[in-house]
């Protein structure tokens, strides 16, 4: 149903582990979109027009011209972006009940599990100004729990839910951060063969790819105006 789209899904979208879930899907459905960038290293996030849109001023979101009624739709928060898209256009979101729930528990165990527990491990390891030890071990270690569970899932599928769906890529982009999080990937052997059977699929090549440049052209570490839009957010909003 991918190729019924006519209008362009705008994406408003910085080079994330969030970000690439939807560039990936949007890559896999061969669905057309325009990008937006978001630089919320310098605080494009808090923007009045993008706030209109994504009210918890983070990224990504998407527009889609061609709603489920034929007009324009916003959507944010990515796991909901997934799904919205899956249903859209019948594409790795299975329809039948049993498919979608199977699915579904591992796309919520992302979004709240995996992704801020990784998001907190790479802050307080990488950014954080000063080094606190008990935080660092403490998503450090549940990192570990995480991909633990994740190994075990793996061991006798190809990909999370069985077959290839939105719950790889909303995984995928923070596990191959997985040495940011202070891991080992051959303590996960069956991790690491999805990670590299995910990672050579050409619509996640594609995906990751989008704006790449962007990524590396602030470091967050050292650029203490990133760290204070980022880092300092109360009352932005």
């Amino acid at each position: 149903m991918a190729q019924l789209q006519t209008k362009p899904i705008q994406l408003y979208y910085w080079p994330t582990p969030n970000g690439w879930k939807i560039s990936i899907m949007l890559e896999e459905c061969g669905l057309p979109y325009e990008v937006v960038p978001v630089n919320i290293a310098r605080g494009e996030q808090f923007k009045p027009d993008f706030l209109a849109i994504s009210p918890n001023n983070k990224v990504p979101a998407i527009v889609d011209p061609e709603g489920p009624d034929g007009l324009p739709i916003s959507i944010f928060e990515s796991g909901a972006i997934l799904q919205y898209l899956g249903r859209k256009t019948g594409l790795f979101y299975p329809a039948d009940e049993r498919g979608r729930v199977e699915v579904d528990q591992w796309l919520f165990w992302q979004m709240g599990g995996l992704g801020p527990m990784a998001g907190q491990a790479h802050h307080f390891r990488i950014y954080a100004p000063e080094k606190i030890a008990y935080a660092i071990d403490r998503y450090t270690n549940e990192v570990h729990r995480l991909y633990a569970v994740l190994n075990k899932r793996l061991a006798d599928r190809p990909f999370i839910a069985g077959d290839y769906s939105i719950a790889d890529m909303a995984c995928i982009g923070w596990a191959k951060l997985w040495e940011r999080q202070g891991q080992t990937i051959a303590e996960f052997p069956h991790f690491a063969a999805w990670l590299e059977r995910v990672l050579a699929r050409p619509g996640v090549r594609r995906g990751m790819s989008v704006n790449a440049e962007d990524r590396g052209r602030i470091d967050i570490a050292t650029d203490k105006e990133a760290q204070k839009v980022m880092f300092g957010q109360r009352g932005q909003a």
